[in-house]
């Protein structure tokens, strides 16, 4: 089992920044990937961005590029998503996401999410 915590989530002016964390536990060792994903009311949840565990390839959706990045600090535990020229759009709910599996691309661990809302 894996745990996932995250924070760093809150209120901030378009155009700002935030770097959210999310502290992991239990059997992380055959952790593969990890991604955050948010979800806003009335919305789709849509994979924000994500890493690999064995090269750091990383992937982001089309609407962060160039103003997200995602880092892993493996000492730490933790994984982080930086966040900059935040948008009215950026507003949801945004959890931490983790995959063991070796079958497909689900995430079988998920955190209870942070929020966060961007004032225009």
């Amino acid at each position: 089992q894996v745990q996932l915590v995250e924070s760093g989530g809150g209120l901030v002016q378009a155009g700002g920044s935030l770097r959210l964390t999310c502290s992991v536990s239990g059997s992380i060792f055959n952790i593969n990937a990890m991604g955050w994903y948010r979800q806003a009311p009335g919305k789709e949840r849509e994979l924000v961005a994500a890493i690999s565990s064995g090269d750091g390839s990383t992937y982001y959706a089309n609407s962060v590029k160039g103003r997200f990045t995602i880092s892993r600090d493996n000492v730490k535990n933790t994984l982080h998503l930086q966040m900059n020229s935040l948008k009215s759009e950026d507003t949801a709910m945004y959890h931490c996401a983790a995959r063991d599996n070796l079958y497909n691309d689900e995430y079988d661990y998920w955190g209870q999410g942070t929020q966060v809302t961007v004032s225009s």
